[in-house]
């Protein structure tokens, strides 16, 4: 078992890493005082990069690469900002790869070469008012009439809305109660009878947009069907994806909280020394640096026993719970460490604290993938219902 990166996966980290911190720090701290996103422009400077399409196979525009190799770039993106690392993070790890694992190869050749091309961002739409952690409670409908599919309904705190160009939509496509009623269609920005509500004011995620979606007879092809009635299942396979991404953002956040805590605690002195000369700050030091590691390589082990397929269940949900639980450990300790500066906006870690609690909501909160993770355990579901 090695443990080690290949010079290849070492030579791309790095060319994540220089650019990340050298073109995108100023970037991010614009998303975070205007709460917009990086332009457009930004985005076709990753696809030049290939940083949209790391693990895309080439047919479609992408790299080739394994899962593996995209987490290490969106970590890196994620270090300096989640705003900067979102369009990586849809690219890569979003429900693109729902479309990309399981749509008609003519939808794939539609939208996946725009999305490594960044041409295009595809966000995903599964929440509603009354459908959150009970996914499959959702009541947003599709109809198939002949050559199309009509969609109605509302979706809700779609990271995305309104910004995207493309959304996969969680939808019932069949009158069979729960799961296996629901399928997942694709639906363009600018499609008739598609609207947005208002952009939501979070905690956090300055940068990431976030509305609620209206569908009023939304039509759209039938080619646009990613999976039929019953393919819930597979939905969640490529969700599982999607979950290792979402610990990658929370593994990004609290490694740049703990190496600014780092570095803070060597040039700030007390006493007439430096801060980490002091026992209690080296403890709080080895503890954040533990932790953090300790994420990497349960995030690591997730997305390489996968190689370029979709990861178990199990493993996405231990590395999420875990991730999402160790990212507010960190940046708390880090910005109790810096004192009244981590408290001050102008220092950032107040930032990577608002934004790093969000993780262990969205995406499947933390005591869901403990239910997950308890399910794999012991080989069934367990009904929330009853």
């Amino acid at each position: 078992m090695d443990f080690s990166l290949t010079p290849e996966q070492r030579e791309l980290q790095e060319a994540a890493r220089a650019f990340a911190r050298e073109q995108m720090a100023s970037v991010a701290r614009e998303c975070e005082d205007t709460n917009e996103p990086p332009s457009h422009a930004w985005r076709k400077r990753y696809a030049e990069m290939g940083f949209l399409g790391v693990n895309t196979p080439e047919a479609y525009g992408g790299l080739g690469l394994g899962n593996l190799e995209a987490v290490l770039v969106l970590e890196e993106f994620a270090q300096v900002s989640v705003a900067v690392a979102f369009p990586i993070f849809e690219a890569n790890v979003g429900p693109v790869k729902a479309i990309e694992k399981f749509g008609s190869e003519e939808l794939k050749r539609r939208v996946l070469p725009k999305v490594c091309a960044g041409e295009i961002q595809v966000a995903v739409a599964m929440s509603e008012p009354n459908a959150g952690s009970g996914l499959t409670d959702l009541t947003t409908k599709a109809r198939i009439e002949g050559d199309k599919i009509v969609l109605n309904g509302q979706k809700r705190w779609t990271s995305g809305g309104g910004h995207a160009e493309g959304y996969v939509v969680y939808c019932r496509l069949s009158d069979q109660p729960g799961a296996k009623g629901i399928g997942a269609v694709y639906v363009e920005l600018g499609t008739p009878g598609l609207s947005f509500g208002k952009r939501e004011e979070l905690m956090g995620f300055r940068g990431i947009p976030s509305a609620d979606i209206h569908f009023d007879n939304v039509t759209v092809p039938k080619a646009n069907l990613i999976v039929p009635a019953g393919g819930f299942g597979k939905l969640m396979e490529a969700f599982d994806l999607e979950r290792c991404g979402n610990a990658t953002m929370a593994l990004g956040v609290a490694a740049g909280a703990f190496e600014s805590a780092l570095a803070y605690s060597q040039e700030r002195k007390q006493f007439g020394k430096p801060i980490c000369d002091f026992q209690a700050v080296q403890i709080k030091l080895a503890e954040m640096k533990t932790k953090v590691e300790a994420s990497r390589l349960l995030l690591h082990r997730a997305v390489s026993n996968a190689a370029a397929g979709l990861p178990s269940v199990l493993e996405s949900s231990v590395a999420k719970c875990f991730a999402n639980e160790m990212v507010r450990d960190v940046t708390g300790a880090a910005l109790q460490l810096m004192g009244g500066y981590g408290y001050a906006k102008s220092y950032g870690m107040e930032q990577r604290m608002r934004d790093g609690w969000a993780w262990g909501i969205a995406g499947g909160t933390v005591d869901i993938q403990k239910i997950n993770i308890a399910s794999a355990l012991v080989g069934r579901r367990f009904d929330q219902r009853r």
